[in-house]
């Protein structure tokens, strides 16, 4: 009998199929979808919420804002660390199944204490949704398809945002806010098991055939930062998209609330307008932005910010439309470009911080940036629009403040396309730098 040829134990793990890949893309997308749901459901029930417990605008802007993105964003890196070092997978599933039940559980609140405790649980699981998704999905695609694929993965922020404002518009009109916190979060359960029964967890560096790279020990915390500091294109892409997250959940955010106020539009109006508008709108222009960055990046890998920087500054003028404008169809017009040219820089965004990081830092690289651009985005974003509205804007123009609120928010996308063409300018060199030929 002949004997077998010996193990190459050299030899790089085959690729998962196309189908696979394209179906853990999926199931990761619908789990972020499940992720959005519960974070943005909060948007449709400020009003509600604010006349029950008989709290401020500037109250709401902490509720939606800070009580859940500063210990989302602080759990994050902790949860990212484990992730560069043990399955992501598991790691997902735990965080989908506490998230969920806690979204659930808000419905229960009896106060504003209550709810804003709550919603920090909330924030503390959804804090290990992004990182490892992102980091299984490098592992799953290459990089000449990365930023399509995290695009993909980015609808998302919009399909989760459009069934939120859909749904919450029809629940606030037949049921009450309670109601809508049950109805979105339970599911978020059943979605965890499927996670758990029908993802596998891949070798690290499997898409580029870096694995036996990824068997390096994991770097400590403080040498993930010292190294992305040291890349210009990083702490760029960083600050400009903190900034451009700003613009965007002070707008997102407040905009039913805007919508009622200055347009006296109904609840199931609003979610019926704002729905198919965020969904149709915000997937196509991430798809478009990875697409594009994809194609044009192959060529020269600076177009992967500059994109954004261009997208961003195009989404000003539609902005100013949005907010100021009286008519309320020609607002809601306006509001369709904003938002497709603000998702743009999603992907892009997400793939260049998965390129220009070691295998072992990308899940904490990925936590880095959410943690940035959060606490400046979500964080300041709703709060900036709710401390306008009662001591700036409110005391002299009364209920339609808001309009002005968001409009200076909204405006900030101009230095956010700064931002990101500065980004450009070193992007080739740092991504060289950060990936040797294997």
């Amino acid at each position: 009998m002949p004997t077998p040829p010996p193990h190459d134990d050299t030899k790089p793990p085959a690729l998962p199929s196309a189908a696979y890949s394209n179906y853990v893309l999926a199931l990761l997308s619908l789990v972020y979808v499940f992720n959005f749901i519960d974070r943005q459901i909060l948007s449709m029930l400020i009003e509600p919420i604010k006349q029950e417990f008989g709290v401020s605008d500037t109250a709401m802007g902490i509720l939606t804002g800070f009580a859940f993105v500063v210990f989302y964003t602080l759990a994050g890196i902790p949860i990212a660390r484990w992730a560069d070092r043990g399955s992501r997978k598991f790691i997902i599933t735990l965080s989908l199944t506490i998230w969920s039940a806690m979204t659930a559980a808000c419905g229960l609140a009896r106060n504003f204490a209550e709810l804003a405790l709550l919603r920090v649980l909330v924030g503390i699981g959804e804090a290990g949704g992004n990182p490892p998704a992102h980091s299984l999905i490098a592992d799953y695609f290459p990089p000449a398809r990365r930023a399509t694929a995290l695009s993909i993965y980015a609808w998302g922020v919009y399909i989760g945002a459009a069934i939120a404002f859909l749904a919450g518009g029809y629940l606030i009109s037949h049921y009450d806010w309670r109601v809508a916190f049950y109805v979105v979060g339970l599911p978020g359960i059943l979605l965890a098991a499927v996670v758990a029964l029908t993802v596998r967890e891949v070798p690290r560096g499997l898409s580029e055939q870096r694995t036996a790279q990824a068997q390096a020990p994991s770097v400590p915390l403080r040498e993930v930062i010292r190294y992305l500091l040291g890349r210009r294109a990083f702490v760029f892409i960083a600050l400009g998209a903190s900034v451009q997250s700003l613009s965007g959940y002070g707008v997102l955010t407040w905009g039913p609330t805007f919508l009622a106020r200055v347009h006296a539009m109904s609840w199931t109006d609003i979610g019926v307008s704002l729905g198919w508008i965020i969904g149709l709108a915000g997937c196509l222009g991430t798809l478009i932005g990875g697409r594009l960055a994809d194609r044009m990046g192959a060529r020269d890998a600076r177009w992967y910010m500059r994109l954004p920087a261009f997208q961003s500054a195009l989404a000003v003028p539609f902005v100013t439309g949005f907010t100021l404008l009286p008519d309320q169809s020609m607002a809601l017009l306006c509001f369709i470009p904003f938002y497709a040219l603000g998702a743009m820089y999603v992907g892009p965004m997400f793939a260049m911080v998965q390129g220009l990081v070691q295998l072992r830092m990308r899940a904490t690289a990925s936590a880095i940036l959410l943690f940035v651009v959060n606490m400046v985005g979500l964080g300041l974003g709703p709060l900036t629009v709710g401390l306008l509205n009662d001591h700036y804007f409110g005391p002299t123009h009364g209920p339609l403040a808001i309009r002005y609120s968001m409009l200076v928010v909204g405006l900030l996308g101009g230095l956010a396309s700064l931002l990101f063409w500065q980004a450009a300018r070193t992007l080739r060199e740092d991504l060289a730098s950060s990936n040797p030929n294997p």
